[in-house]
């Protein structure tokens, strides 16, 4: 109990000292926090991607269409369940900074393929009769305060023209990574208009997505889709759904690389600022060791109170920084697009880290000047005047 007390009046001698070093524990562990976030965030789409979905794309890009006459084909793969597709629109709605995913897809099959789209069934019976209708995720309905019988009016980039859609249903996420930012409205309305208007552009899909029955025949499956397309003019590219999500990922792997290496030097910095402070308070305090040593304390007790004293400066730095950290996080989610991070929010391995961290930047702060107080003679330790 002497010892835990001695403990603490150390690490309040050098109040500000102590304050400031807190205080700098504290920034670092909100940056380091914030940064990781942002990186599981990029990577939770990968992680919501079903086993269970192939998707099957232009082999030279994925900006470059598909036949949609390559359905039939598909579908006639042995192990494929359902076969659906779909369309990246584009276009504005209100301004370029209102960003969400808008893409024409298969009324029919689409929400029987992503299953964790929930929606009424008299919303999707109602969708599927209406050629100009569209189904959007509870979080457009929320951020923009629409309902159903609306009318959401876009303006085209990549299908010029004025389009105005029907809000039909809305969906609810039926897990907390589903992306809840997603409008979904009839290909065949989308491509009746382009034969009309832009008839080189018409019969085209941006990509299928395949519903297999067995995940283990995912490579089989995949090859033998592929395999069909061989020397076509349009050649395809199937791969599971999550490796199709990490070649978005790829594309940014520079920013989210340079980001995970950020918040690993944010580490050592704290290492760094609470290992100064441990060296500066054992070099004060190198006389009081010898004194203590002269009374019989042994080199666990020394090595005890400055470790102690080290843990209990990161812990406190470390809790505070964490405590803030949630709300931080919370309030800096309010300012990204829902649908560039669907989920951005702490995941547990940041909270593991961030605790980790602490214990061993409280640990390895403290070898120096344990090392220093323990190899220290009393006499050269009572004659030091520094």
């Amino acid at each position: 109990m002497k010892i835990l007390k001695l403990i603490f009046k150390n690490s309040l001698r050098h109040k500000l000292r102590t304050a400031l070093t807190i205080f700098g524990i504290a920034i670092a562990v909100i940056a380091f926090g914030l940064l990781r976030t942002v990186v599981t965030a990029w990577y939770s789409s990968v992680k919501a991607a079903s086993a269970n979905r192939l998707i099957v794309r232009q082999s030279v890009s994925f900006i470059f269409p598909l036949p949609y006459s390559y359905r039939e084909k598909i579908a006639q793969v042995p192990g494929v369940k359902e076969v659906t597709f779909a369309n990246w629109f584009g276009g504005t709605y209100i301004d370029k900074n209102n960003f969400f995913a808008r893409l024409a897809v298969d009324a029919d099959t689409y929400f029987e393929v992503y299953n964790e789209f929930v929606l009424p069934k008299d919303q999707l019976d109602t969708f599927k009769k209406e050629r100009n209708s569209c189904v959007i995720g509870a979080d457009i309905a929320k951020k923009y305060h629409l309902k159903l019988g609306d009318v959401i009016t876009l303006d085209g980039d990549i299908y010029p023209g004025r389009w105005e859609f029907v809000v039909r249903g809305i969906y609810q996420p039926k897990f907390k990574s589903t992306d809840a930012m997603q409008m979904l409205f009839h290909w065949s309305y989308l491509d009746e208009t382009m034969k009309q208007e832009m008839p080189g552009r018409a019969g085209d899909v941006g990509w299928f997505v395949v519903l297999i029955n067995d995940p283990a025949q995912s490579a089989s499956i995949s090859n033998q889709i592929d395999g069909i397309f061989n020397n076509s003019t349009a050649e395809t590219k199937t791969e599971t759904e999550a490796a199709f999500q990490q070649g978005f990922i790829q594309s940014s792997s520079a920013i989210i690389t340079s980001m995970n290496f950020i918040s690993f030097v944010i580490i050592g910095i704290i290492m760094l600022v609470l290992g100064n402070t441990m060296i500066m308070s054992a070099r004060e305090r190198t006389r009081e060791y010898a004194v203590l040593k002269t009374l019989g304390f042994s080199g666990k007790h020394l090595a005890g109170i400055i470790l102690g004293e080290s843990l209990l400066i990161s812990f406190l730095g470390g809790g505070i920084g964490l405590l803030l950290t949630f709300p931080i996080v919370s309030g800096f989610s309010q300012f990204i697009p829902k649908g560039i991070f669907p989920v951005f929010e702490i995941e547990p391995i940041t909270i593991i880290f961030s605790c980790g961290s602490a214990i061993l930047i409280g640990i390895v702060a403290a070898l120096f000047p344990i090392q220093r107080a323990l190899t220290t003679r009393i006499v050269d330790g009572i004659r030091f005047s520094g």
